[in-house]
């Protein structure tokens, strides 16, 4: 023969110019019947066990969604695990959206039983780390990815579940917020809030929280005062030594608290009466840099939220309105491990931190 057309099961095209002999036309023969036989092999492989292509596929296989908290409440956000007649639940802003994503994986995948958000709960600095290992798909802690130094490599914040919060600060003493209201009022038509506070703050000992924006942020910006860095916000309200002057978090959070849990503490203000903000931020869910998919899933899913008013319902429901966490713990709460709850009650320490 003057050449042979093989065609092959996946559509090539091979021409030989040169004439075979019989024993070379036998042996190619058999070699595409064999390739074709390994296409029949995979193609009933992966019927049987579909191939994992990215991390959305791996939480329909899953059928969980592996979710990280942290174990230091950040009331509204996240308030402490309560003991229900349906077992253990926490409850909060970011237990309700970390719903809505099971909710839309569970119609995303399509399967027969919904997608089952299971929480991780750990310290705050430490949900970093697990993302980083492959031990999470995601983390909602009221965390932002706005302010500097809070974007570790690896790591991707998504659009904005809350905008517009920011750094804030809870004081005890009327002669604190004197201090700061006078270096105010020494500006006149030319204000400076960050001039003011560090003047103000000079000399006194300011609590933050180890590894969230106002740890940062002091560290950043506030180089005369005594630091102190505690595990948690109920840690640096509880702790008597030393004895704290300023506590700085979220302005969503410490509104929150100096109104229903520690009344004995209230917001610094300005001297017309408006919270005093350190610095803005948004607050947003993480994901690892690598879950494109995931990443655009979650985005999709905020603007949609955001869209339909459901965002701000969520955010009107738990930062203003009046409610019993327990009862909606009990209604609407996400299981927690029996392990995982005398961590969340241990609330850490506080502890003076180096020069900086």
């Amino acid at each position: 023969m003057s050449f042979v057309r093989v065609v092959t099961g996946i559509g090539r095209n091979i021409s030989l110019r040169k004439p075979l002999s019989w024993q070379h036309s036998c042996l190619l023969l058999l070699i595409v019947v064999l390739l074709e036989g390994c296409g029949l092999i995979y193609d009933a492989v992966t019927m049987i066990h579909p191939l994992t292509h990215d991390e959305l596929s791996a939480i329909c296989a899953r059928g969980r969604l592996r979710v990280g908290i942290s174990v230091e409440p950040f009331r509204p956000f996240v308030f402490p695990a309560v003991y229900t007649d349906e077992g253990i639940r926490v409850t909060g802003l970011d237990i309700e959206l970390i719903r809505e994503v099971a909710n839309e994986l569970s119609s995303h995948c399509g399967g027969p039983t919904p997608i089952v958000p299971t929480l991780h709960v750990t310290r705050f600095p430490d949900l970093f780390i697990k993302m980083n290992e492959g031990q999470l798909d995601l983390f909602v802690s009221s965390v932002s990815g706005t302010v500097p130094g809070t974007r570790p490599t690896g790591l991707w914040f998504s659009a904005p579940y809350l905008r517009d919060d920011g750094i804030a600060a809870i004081i005890q003493k009327p002669e604190v917020a004197n201090r700061v209201r006078v270096r105010f009022q020494k500006q006149i038509g030319n204000q400076d809030t960050l001039s003011a506070v560090q003047e103000g703050f000079a000399g006194l000992t300011v609590a933050v929280q180890k590894g969230r924006s106002s740890h940062l942020y002091a560290e950043a910006n506030l180089k005369q005062i005594r630091m102190v860095i505690c595990d948690s916000l109920p840690a640096s309200i509880e702790t008597k030594d030393p004895d704290i002057d300023v506590i700085l978090t979220n302005h969503s959070i410490l509104e929150y608290v100096t109104k229903r849990v520690w009344q004995d503490w209230r917001l610094l203000t300005h001297i017309d009466g408006t919270s005093l903000i350190l610095t803005h931020e948004n607050l947003s869910i993480v994901t690892s840099d690598e879950h494109r998919r995931l990443q655009w899933f979650l985005n999709n899913l905020l603007f949609r939220l955001e869209e339909s008013g459901r965002l701000q319902q969520m955010r009107t429901r738990w930062i203003e309105a009046e409610y019993a966490p327990t009862r909606q713990a009990t209604t609407e709460g996400l299981p927690l491990e029996v392990t995982q709850v005398p961590d969340q009650y241990n609330q850490g320490q506080c502890r003076l931190a180096e020069e900086h």
